[in-house]
């Protein structure tokens, strides 16, 4: 009976996973930012949390960035183009209290704070072009978070390299599919076909 039970979860977790493909719904990235994670690491009792969501048609990302207890005064928060331990180039800026973001560049509250907004190909800036990532190449930014090769990082006053870290990935349950789906079902559609409201 054990075995039958066992083999039914398997084939809902499956189903499951091909209904959110079949149907275009995509999962939430997530990112827990702590100081430990920077490169080098830091000591802070800072912390933050990150979540992202595709637009049904995928040209646009919705985001979500809340912090507190931050020991420096925030100065900027991005999306960078890393792995774990290494520093990269900044793709995608979501806050900044320096003047140095592409217009429209929210500025960062103090904290606690939950600042949301949104962005697309024409946001992802040419921080990483030496990484191979250039300017407005939002499939190549999809890439790498599917892939867990991307992070969020809040920057202080006490610790301008960042202050709080994490790498950006999907939901374990959600991140079983990843290697069973085609590139063509994650590349954004054309955004002047279809636009998200």
């Amino acid at each position: 009976m054990k075995k039958y039970l066992i083999l039914a979860g398997v084939i809902v977790a499956l189903g499951a996973g091909a209904f959110v493909i079949a149907q275009g719904f995509f999962p939430s990235f997530q990112a827990n930012l702590i100081s430990y994670e920077e490169v080098p690491a830091v000591s802070s009792v800072g912390s933050a949390e990150f979540r992202a969501d595709l637009s049904p048609y995928g040209n646009q990302v919705n985001w979500e960035l809340s912090y507190r207890g931050l020991e420096g005064t925030i100065t900027q928060s991005h999306i960078h183009f890393g792995q774990r331990g290494v520093n990269g180039g900044i793709m995608v800026f979501l806050c900044s209290n320096l003047g140095n973001g592409p217009a429209g560049t929210q500025t960062c509250p103090t904290p606690p704070a939950t600042i949301r907004g949104t962005f697309s190909a024409g946001d992802i800036g040419a921080g990483a072009t030496a990484q191979g990532i250039g300017a407005g190449e939002y499939a190549e930014l999809l890439r790498a978070m599917r892939n867990g090769t991307t992070y969020a990082n809040i920057h202080s006053t006490i610790w301008p390299g960042g202050e709080v870290r994490s790498q950006i990935s999907l939901p374990a349950q959600v991140a079983v599919f990843r290697e069973t789906t085609t590139e063509s079902i994650s590349e954004p559609v054309d955004p002047g076909t279809h636009t998200d409201h």
